[in-house]
């Protein structure tokens, strides 16, 4: 839905920013790399059980992730080179995010409960992998309930409501992984309707 709605008004906001950075000396890809390494020191963080200080520093990943293309832009080196360097690092961070809740829960309970977020974390490349195919095919797949935005706050939201009870991260994780799976069926039926009507590079 962020995606969809808002993310044009949000780009517009940080130009500003981005041109501070660019004149700062800051590239698009070392922001890139620092949204990795913020990602991989927030799953360590999770993993080892501070989940609240796991959620913060998993909302500063955010930083690096959403001003790296508005220093591309300030910059004059946005490129397909950049938005494809963008794109897998931003399905790198959801994995090892995902992977720092999964080893968090294997943990602390006996039952197989921490493959849930690999579930999520699966569907959630379904998303990605759905939309990446679209649009190579001519087609809109943006949209749904639960994309990565979404995504991020509700996992927000789940580490802060499991530093006090996991069964109400437990809770959120399903919460997550059914309306990330209405999401990917959203897409689908989306990409299908526009196939069917005859779209100009429709094929099988």
């Amino acid at each position: 839905m962020f995606d969809g709605n808002m993310r044009e008004q949000v780009d517009r906001g940080l130009e500003p920013i981005g041109v501070a950075l660019r004149n700062a000396g800051f590239t698009a890809d070392v922001l890139t790399i620092t949204g990795i390494g913020m990602s991989t020191a927030a799953a360590i963080t999770i993993g080892s059980g501070h989940l609240l200080l796991g959620m913060v520093l998993m909302f500063l990943t955010g930083i690096p992730d959403a001003l790296d293309g508005a220093v591309a832009k300030a910059s004059g080196t946005s490129s397909s080179r950049g938005a494809y360097f963008d794109s897998v690092s931003d399905r790198l961070s959801d994995i090892i995010l995902f992977s720092g809740v999964a080893w968090y829960l294997s943990d602390t309970r006996d039952s197989q409960i921490h493959m849930l977020p690999v579930a999520v974390m699966g569907v959630a490349l379904m998303i990605s992998y759905q939309r990446a195919k679209a649009e190579s095919l001519g087609y809109d797949a943006k949209g749904g309930l639960m994309e990565r935005a979404e995504r991020f706050i509700a996992l927000g939201v789940g580490l802060f409501l499991g530093s006090f009870n996991d069964d109400l991260l437990i809770i959120v994780l399903w919460v997550m992984f059914a309306l990330t799976a209405i999401t990917a069926v959203q897409r689908f039926v989306k990409v299908w309707k526009q196939a069917s009507e005859g779209h100009p590079k429709a094929r099988r």
